[in-house]
């Protein structure tokens, strides 16, 4: 048995409940944790309020998809974790058949990897998530290069923060912007080179005086809705504007063009596209575990909860006030 997360209807924090659940063995593929620490990621958030990508396929649910902990057991076919083997759960599968808000979990031996030296549990939870959705959009799909300006919304975000040391580790120009200026020392610190305030400037008017004229190469973008439109008219000839989130909850309209616009690529992008491909997944973690080895990525965690508040770890995600990765320790 295990105390784990769920939820019996859809709702706000206050619909998450910890119960007592069976959790059994490993089946062929699969791999049974202790469980030590959860990234809170906003896909969870969407999940339990139904709003999300895909939909609970029968309640009550479980819910988390990225956590940190030590191996138990391990199920036909599968080598290289032995019991006691610390190691990150990646995001690489539905939250309906491996949920990971819980004391122990089983989780799909492909979505595991080692826990890089020098990492705690905490930090092991708030490594994987953002760095490989940073470098899965920026660098295998995006191509960025050294010289390269991108262009990063909701950058306080553990993926934003993550994406400005991607961009810096491949010597590309990374620009932030943030709502207001709480903010704006923060990601200056955190290596942006610049840092577009939209509450006070336009994005489009801002990059393109930054580059020149030529706009930026990549803009990678969280928020969606309305600002697309802005955002668009500041790519490059030629560049890619990835839309991976839409933290606006708004509309989003797609770009009006006439031909005499630059040329201009729209994608969406999720980390699965990463995640859920072994060739992609193996150079997204050499990627990672190099930087992270050179110092050149240090992830960052705003705030810890224990399991028994994750209604509040919710409720704080909701907010929009974090800077950095929200997690959740578990406690035996």
């Amino acid at each position: 048995m295990s105390r784990a997360v769920r939820f019996h209807e859809y709702g706000g924090p206050e619909v998450l409940r910890l119960e007592e659940v069976a959790v059994g063995e490993p089946g062929p593929g699969e791999v049974r944790i202790a469980v030590e620490a959860i990234g809170v990621n906003r896909a969870e958030v969407l999940f339990r309020s139904g709003h999300y990508i895909e939909a609970a396929r029968s309640l009550p649910a479980g819910l988390g998809a990225e956590a940190a902990g030590v191996v138990e057991a391990v199920g036909p076919g599968v080598g290289g974790f032995e019991p006691g083997r610390p190691v990150s759960v990646v995001p690489a599968f539905s939250m309906n058949d491996y949920p990971l808000y819980a004391e122990r979990a089983i989780v799909p031996a492909a979505a595991v990897l080692h826990r890089p030296e020098g990492l705690d549990a905490v930090e092991a939870a708030a490594v994987w998530m953002p760095y490989v959705t940073a470098y899965g959009a920026l660098v295998e799909v995006g191509g960025m290069r050294a010289g390269d300006t991108v262009v990063l919304t909701a950058a306080s975000s553990s993926v934003g923060l993550a994406a400005i040391q991607v961009a810096r580790r491949v010597g590309a120009r990374p620009i932030a912007t943030t709502r207001t200026p709480a903010k704006k020392q923060a990601l200056i610190e955190a290596g942006a080179e610049e840092v577009v305030v939209t509450g006070e400037e336009s994005v489009s008017e801002r990059v393109l005086g930054l580059t020149g004229g030529r706009g930026a190469e990549l803009v990678f973008d969280a928020v969606a809705g309305p600002g697309v439109l802005d955002l668009a008219r500041a790519v490059a000839p030629g560049g890619t504007l990835f839309l991976y989130g839409a933290v606006s909850g708004e509309v989003t309209p797609y770009p009006g063009f006439d031909l005499g616009m630059p040329a201009l690529n729209i994608r969406t992008y999720t980390m699965h596209e990463t995640t859920r491909d072994p060739a992609r997944l193996r150079r997204a973690e050499a990627f990672v575990t190099s930087g992270l080895a050179a110092g050149a990525f240090r992830p960052v965690v705003d705030r810890t909860f224990e399991l028994e508040r994750v209604a509040d770890a919710h409720r704080y995600m909701e907010a929009g006030e974090q800077i950095g990765k929200i997690v959740l320790t578990v406690g035996r």
